[in-house]
């Protein structure tokens, strides 16, 4: 098997293993069940990451003054954190980003990339420039990493971009 079709492999793979995080998915084509048109349901990526129950990026992204830049703009590919990626950070930091909206700003395009990038995409990729200026690192060996971030669940579509959740917060290196 050639090294493009087990890095595909894996990643299919990570993606059945994160099948549980159905509150994202919407018909047969991507989870649910039925067949219909994704254009008139399709969210922007604020109102699908409130809806799917991402309570701490959600309030990041509102205390930094980013939710119409995720509803209205794009289109954007986001490296979304799940509420357990912020519980694994240092005892204070949420807070302190949250009492500090530059600089949680700076860390939430952090995991911003610009344009919808799909996981058949990002595996062909060692890095990609981030809307906060520097770069994330991209490992697709065994399973997709960006920085030290898993992938957990890839190509969440959104009327304005792409999502991929990991499981852990990207942090930029002079922070």
């Amino acid at each position: 098997m050639k090294k493009t079709h087990k890095t595909l492999a894996a990643l299919t793979a990570l993606m059945i293993a994160a099948a549980p995080m159905t509150a994202l998915a919407h018909c047969g084509a991507c989870g649910a069940g039925e067949e219909h048109d994704h254009a008139e349901e399709a969210k922007a990526i604020f109102p699908l990451a409130e809806e799917a129950g991402f309570t701490t990026l959600v309030a990041a992204v509102k205390a930094a003054g980013l939710e119409e830049t995720l509803t209205e703009k794009g289109p954007f590919t986001v490296f979304a954190p799940t509420d357990e990626a912020f519980a694994k950070l240092p005892e204070g930091t949420v807070e302190s980003l949250l009492a500090n909206p530059e600089k949680l700003k700076k860390v939430l395009l952090y995991h911003v990339v610009s344009g919808s990038v799909t996981s058949e995409q990002v595996v062909k990729l060692k890095k990609a420039e981030t809307l906060e200026g520097s770069n994330v690192a991209i490992n697709a060996k065994d399973g997709v990493k960006i920085n030290d971030a898993t992938v957990v669940k890839a190509d969440i579509e959104a009327k304005n971009g792409i999502v991929h959740v990991i499981d852990t917060v990207l942090i930029p290196a002079d922070l």
